[in-house]
């Protein structure tokens, strides 16, 4: 499919790619009706020398959310299955996200992108295609660049960290001044999840908050071995030796220290395989020979089996966890290093995702109110 200006009607567009997708074989015509603004259009689709023809409902938007989907195309769809049985709706947009994919598809509605998303079951006359194109927008709207705030950057990692950390019920002004953000800001992030079904608000009160969706959104934008940001090691006298040596360091040094990665997630998630060692430096820690000495490493460009990272944001110091005298970063932090890591480290993640899930209330604040002092900005 060839590149995509947003300003075009998407609708002969996509009409045009899915008739690309049958081939000669089948005939995509226009149907009974016509398109208008504001109205899809009806579309027969069949097999050549084939007594059989299905009939399509096509619609086209500048953007699909999965809270479009949940709010205005499964109702419409429902309307749609009541007043012309025989027909499939069938959505079209420039770009489809994954998330918005699979509602659609759980509501009964077929998608088409214009960068090769596309999702289409028909029985009769059989039809499955399951194509998979863009999983970024190749050309965001322009309400998405002037006004709606992303996932990626420190400010959106502490709002993430916040949410996840503390059950609801809560408001943005809340939640702004306990992670030092502008309110403007978080009014904007906070409309973003709430397009993505990150989180549900009746009025101005957030009530609900998916926080494995919202940790694997915020993943997603990031990356735990950032570039400059990290150091290879090899531990002399192997792993176990450094994680006790973090243990028996003076405080201050050791409160400059959290474990995260394959070894924290080993200890709450058996399953999951014990890689390298991945330990937080505090920015004012300077990782010297002086430190280099005391945990038994060495410097290395290869084969390191502990690795020193500067965290982008001191909010992976927040809400840490006291284990055998060491500090481990929080279980949301976990998550977050796990699942934007490298090789097996997503799969670590989503194991200890299913663990959290097992029991909320020990590891989730009861209210922001009730978060110790410290770990507020």
């Amino acid at each position: 499919m060839d590149s995509i200006n947003p300003a075009d009607r998407v609708l002969e567009r996509g009409m045009e790619a899915l008739r690309t997708l049958f081939g000669d074989g089948w005939a995509v015509t226009e149907g009974r009706g016509h398109y208008s603004e504001g109205y899809g259009a009806f579309y027969d689709l069949k097999p050549l020398g084939e007594n059989v023809t299905a009939l399509l409902y096509v619609e086209d938007f500048d953007s699909v959310t999965p809270r479009t989907v949940e709010t205005e195309l499964a109702p419409r769809a429902h309307l749609l299955r009541h007043l012309v049985t025989e027909a499939h709706m069938v959505v079209v947009a420039p770009w489809i996200s994954t998330k918005a994919q699979q509602l659609l598809l759980s509501h009964g509605i077929a998608y088409l992108d214009l960068t090769g998303n596309v999702g289409l079951r028909i029985s009769r006359p059989a039809v499955f295609i399951h194509s998979v194109g863009a999983s970024r927008s190749p050309h965001p709207t322009s309400r998405t660049t002037k006004t709606m705030a992303t996932l990626a950057g420190a400010k959106a990692g502490r709002l993430v960290r916040l949410l996840a950390d503390v059950r609801p019920p809560y408001r943005a002004a809340e939640l702004a001044n306990a992670a030092s953000l502008s309110l403007p800001y978080v009014s904007r992030l906070l409309d973003t999840l709430e397009d993505q079904l990150l989180i549900r608000r009746t009025g101005r009160v957030i009530n609900t908050v998916d926080w494995p969706g919202l940790l694997r959104a915020r993943a997603a934008e990031t990356s735990l071995l950032r570039p400059d940001a990290y150091t290879g090691m090899v531990a002399t006298n192997g792993i176990a030796s450094v994680l006790n040596r973090i243990s028996r360091l003076p405080a201050r040094e050791r409160d400059g220290l959290a474990v995260t990665g394959s070894v924290a997630a080993h200890r709450l998630a058996p399953l999951t395989a014990r890689g390298q060692l991945m330990v937080y430096v505090a920015d004012w820690l300077a990782i010297d020979e002086d430190l280099e000495d005391h945990l038994g490493l060495l410097p290395t460009k290869e084969n390191a089996d502990v690795i020193l990272l500067r965290p982008s944001d001191e909010v992976v110091f927040e809400r840490l966890r006291e284990v055998d005298a060491r500090q481990e970063v929080s279980l949301s932090q976990l998550v977050l290093d796990c699942l934007s890591g490298p090789g097996r480290m997503p799969a670590e993640g989503e194991a200890v995702i299913k663990e959290m899930l097992r029991d909320e209330e020990e590891w989730r604040a009861s209210a922001i109110a009730d978060l110790p002092r410290s770990s507020l900005f």
